[in-house]
């Protein structure tokens, strides 16, 4: 009787760990695909981040060198006038 009693046990415990098991791994799936979801997310934002940065700096270096040109010809031309 005791070996019975103890022979259902495991076995239902055996049912319910392949049960559990079972959920965790697709738990672990899903988990898997939201975190691969979300890098991509992250890597499409990335990439749109440093497109926008190197626009602004293309920008800002461009109205750099045509203020320094400007000052330069400024220079120039009281450098003439003091003569």
């Amino acid at each position: 009787m005791k070996k019975s009693i103890l022979s259902i046990t495991m076995a239902a415990l055996l049912g319910l760990g392949v049960v559990s098991c079972r959920e965790q791994k697709g738990d672990a799936e899903e988990t898997a695909d939201d975190v691969e979801e979300t890098m991509d997310k992250a890597a499409e934002e990335t990439v749109e981040v440093m497109e926008e940065a190197a626009e602004e700096t293309e920008e800002v270096m461009e109205e750099a060198a045509e203020e320094t040109e400007e000052g330069a010809e400024e220079m120039e031309e009281a450098t003439k006038e003091e003569m």
